[in-house]
């Protein structure tokens, strides 16, 4: 059994392929291997070249593998559903020629649910058509990739409308296994309110794919006392370095290991780059806390 550590491009601020801000992609790949990782994830598809030649030379290059990519849409908004599925089949090109596995499904951070990040209570709920609707979306994006020889996760976000744990477990419901597995965050549970390992104990049979953030607890408290946006609350660094939070990884692992997993564990410490002082810093401490508890790989 083997759980191997990866990072993401969003640990280097990069949320959408176009924004001016982004760091150099091959400076992210070479930083990348630099802080200790064996493998990255896609980032925002667009980000990275999409021309297979041009990607793979690069990975081949820092002797990096490409673990997966993120499908982060409105699958909230019927109106933009065509561009959830260029984003969806763009994805899938890309792992395919890669060889990546983990394709991961996320709503995308939605006006109405915004000032209600971290506060269950409040926030606004679908009714029973609306929900229907946006189940249904999330599950033929999902069954394009598992058509498709990717294993599929529905990974839950602060300010989308599978947020909150009880969202999260209705979808679960609702749409089969085979189809639909759990990419698994830890700061985004924390961020909602809830205990990532509780849910980790109950569900990890299901997760296929981990995603490592830690929460500071205090950022989170004004965040969501302040109703912070989630951008602004990056920017404040509510996704702390690993270890320093209030997610608690040694237990997470032992959930882990009790439970065979054997996959990939990847960091993603979401920032905004203009404001990271250190981020290749950041990257390296992260794998460093990681292998002190026994994350090796």
């Amino acid at each position: 059994m083997t759980m191997r550590i990866g990072n993401a491009p969003c640990s280097w601020g990069v949320e959408f392929a176009g924004d001016p801000r982004n760091p150099p992609w091959r400076d992210v790949l070479r930083q990348c291997a630099q802080a200790g990782y064996s493998g990255i994830e896609l980032g925002p598809v667009g980000y990275m070249p999409e021309d297979p030649a041009t990607l793979g030379d690069a990975l081949a290059e820092h002797d990096l593998t490409l673990i997966g990519g993120v499908v982060f849409r409105a699958f909230h908004d019927p109106g933009a559903w065509d561009d959830v599925l260029d984003g969806a089949r763009r994805t899938i090109a890309a792992l395919r020629a890669h060889g990546a596995r983990h394709l991961v499904v996320i709503d995308s951070i939605s006006p109405r649910r915004a000032p209600t990040a971290g506060r269950a209570a409040e926030a606004e709920q679908m009714d029973a058509a609306e929900w229907g609707a946006f189940r249904d979306r999330i599950a033929h994006v999902a069954r394009m990739g598992t058509d498709a020889g990717l294993i599929v996760g529905i990974h839950a976000h602060a300010a989308g409308f599978v947020d909150f744990e009880p969202e999260l477990e209705r979808l679960l419901d609702e749409v089969p296994e085979d189809v639909l597995k759990i990419c698994f965050d830890t700061g985004h549970h924390s961020y909602a309110g809830y205990d990532p390992v509780a849910f980790m104990r109950r569900h990890v049979g299901r997760i296929s794919y981990m995603h490592f953030k830690d929460i500071d607890p205090a950022v989170k408290a004004d965040a969501v006392a302040r109703r912070t946006g989630f951008y602004d609350a990056c920017g404040q660094g509510i996704f702390c370095n690993l270890g320093t939070g209030d997610v608690d990884f040694p237990a997470a692992r032992r959930v882990l290991l009790d439970a065979g997993f054997d996959g990939w564990c990847t960091v993603e410490q979401d920032c905004d780059p203009a404001l990271a002082p250190d981020i290749l810093g950041d990257a390296r401490a992260n794998r460093a806390y990681l292998a002190s508890i026994g994350f090796d790989a």
